[in-house]
């Protein structure tokens, strides 16, 4: 029986295949992660010009979409990966971008702007994973591929112009990316001093990471930009340069097209910042947010449930092993433990 990484392999091959065939077609793909229940599927479907009720992603999901810039040209081919669960399934950032496509992949990360207290650790953690995953796949690349391996990081710096104030100051994605703050609709309703704070840092980490940021929510009009930025990373249409950094307005701001200075400084007095202890500006932001905002630890934990015990994907035989398997394992453990201290008391 194949596994699951194998088997959205091969439905991604053979799409792409059914689609490919029109000379000088093209193919990107982007991976959407980030908060659990963030809207992700809706955005995607949007993009695609879906009005499917959007149901919940269980793991890895993929789909893909077609495109043609212009009459009689041939059909652009994009593929969407959808990591679900939140945080809890971060091994599987690793599944759909390889060595063989890491040039042609973008990442979205999308951040549910009504769960402040989330928001931080939610881009850490998928972000880090994300980007320790791709450095690997580069530095292996460097050996293999070094003229490509050159190529990647050369790209980091696109969306920066060289006489940019900020250029020797940031910290470009390996990979473009795109920041969306989603349910932009509950985030409007929150007290105008913590949407500056929100608004300000998620400009920041945008602007240190040469990445694009853009607020979404409902009604469906308000994902218009989103899809501006989605369709130029997934089939290479003209990039937006309008830029909105209103606070009281849902933010768009395409990659390079903010600064430091018109960001300014965390939003804290020059003596709180004072008595915080930061290795670098992006750990200063963290400590000045979560100050306002205190992560919920293990949140995704929490409030996630686990799709075998849901009673919409019950199947007698497997559920019948998947029992005699988890008891299996606790036996084990127990057996462990026991040995375990056997062994310590003879020592």
């Amino acid at each position: 029986m194949p596994r699951a990484s194998e088997a959205l392999w091969e439905l991604a091959q053979a799409e792409a295949e059914r689609g490919g065939d029109a000379e000088g077609a093209a193919e990107k793909a982007l991976l959407f992660l980030g908060s659990k229940a963030g809207g992700k599927t809706t955005i995607i479907l949007r993009c695609l010009d879906r009005e499917e009720i959007p149901k919940p992603t269980l793991a890895l999901e993929y789909t893909f979409g077609r495109r043609a810039k212009g009459h009689n040209t041939p059909k652009d081919i994009a593929h969407f990966w959808e990591l679900g669960g939140g945080t809890s399934l971060l091994e599987l950032t690793r599944i759909p971008i390889t060595s063989d496509n890491i040039r042609t992949f973008a990442i979205v990360l999308v951040l549910d702007l009504s769960k402040p207290s989330e928001l931080w650790s939610t881009m850490e953690s998928l972000l880090q994973v994300t980007r320790n995953h791709l450095n690997k796949l580069i530095t292996k690349l460097g050996k293999t591929n070094p003229k490509v391996a050159t190529e990647i990081r050369e790209k980091m710096w696109n969306s920066m112009q060289k006489d940019h104030p900020d250029y020797e100051l940031i910290d470009p994605f390996p990979i473009p990316l795109v920041i969306i703050g989603s349910k932009y609709d509950i985030f409007h309703e929150f007290d105008s001093e913590m949407r500056k704070i929100i608004c300000k840092t998620l400009r920041f980490v945008s602007h240190y990471y040469g990445a694009s940021l853009v607020f979404t929510g409902k009604p469906d009009t308000l994902l218009l930009k989103a899809r501006i930025l989605i369709n130029h990373l997934a089939f290479g249409f003209e990039r937006s340069k309008s830029i909105s950094v209103d606070q009281n307005k849902p933010l768009f701001i395409p990659a390079g097209l903010d600064s430091l200075s018109q960001i300014g400084p965390p939003p804290a007095s020059d003596s709180d910042i004072g008595k915080l202890y930061a290795h670098t500006p992006l750990d200063l932001w963290k400590k000045v947010y979560e100050k306002t905002f205190p992560p919920m630890r293990n949140s995704d934990l929490k409030d996630s449930k686990d799709p075998a015990l849901d009673p919409q994907y019950a199947e007698y035989e497997i559920d019948a092993m998947r029992t005699q398997k988890n008891q299996e394992l606790e036996q084990y453990k127990r057996n462990a433990s026991k040995s375990w201290k056997e062994m310590e008391l003879e020592s």
